[in-house]
């Protein structure tokens, strides 16, 4: 229990304002937010896993340069993918599942991405290097659940207030701008 709320207590802090929360809000302002929800959840407990197994294991840096230019690329793609939007008519019930899948897929794979060698991560790999395993990975997982979780609603209302033009060209930016500064991280 207490590698549980040291863990939960530090990802959520150090979620707070950080590139994958902003990723969250913008996804959330064009989609639903279960599949986000799910998405992210799925992408968290996955790197989270491997953190806390790089933890116990060999408890050393991760080769945060080619990871981040990897991503980099990805939010670039996710920045095109965004300006192109979604050709599925809302009325089609296999379109929607389709959809619902894809949101998925693209937000797990996102934030999959976003989280590797990010300092939830790395905080996560020190965590587990001193703390009890399971209860550092539920907890790093659930913290930055619920920090994302808070991007999410906020990220709901302002879909609900601003046009779908506007939020379409805020999401391209903004993963434009996570690319750029991943791309930049990496090939310092």
């Amino acid at each position: 229990m207490h590698a549980f709320l040291i863990a939960f207590g530090i990802i959520f802090v150090a979620e707070l304002g950080d590139k994958s929360q902003l990723m969250a809000l913008a996804f959330a302002s064009r989609y639903k937010a279960l599949p986000i929800l799910i998405g992210i959840t799925i992408a968290t407990a996955v790197v989270h896993l491997f953190s806390v197994g790089l933890g116990a294991v060999v408890g050393v840096a991760l080769p945060t340069k080619a990871i981040s230019v990897v991503a980099g690329l990805a939010f670039l793609g996710f920045a095109a993918w965004t300006i192109r939007g979604d050709s599925l008519d809302e009325g089609d019930e296999a379109k929607a599942a389709i959809t619902t899948r894809s949101v998925v897929i693209a937000a797990a794979g996102a934030f999959f991405l976003a989280e590797l060698g990010d300092k939830t991560m790395l905080a996560t790999v020190t965590l587990a290097t001193k703390e009890g395993l399971f209860g550092t990975w539920l907890g790093s997982t659930m913290g930055m659940v619920a920090a994302d979780g808070l991007a999410i609603v906020a990220g709901k209302q302002l879909g609900a207030r601003l046009q779908q033009r506007t939020i379409k060209f805020g999401a391209a930016a903004a993963f434009l701008v996570f690319g750029v500064i991943l791309l930049a991280e990496g090939l310092r």
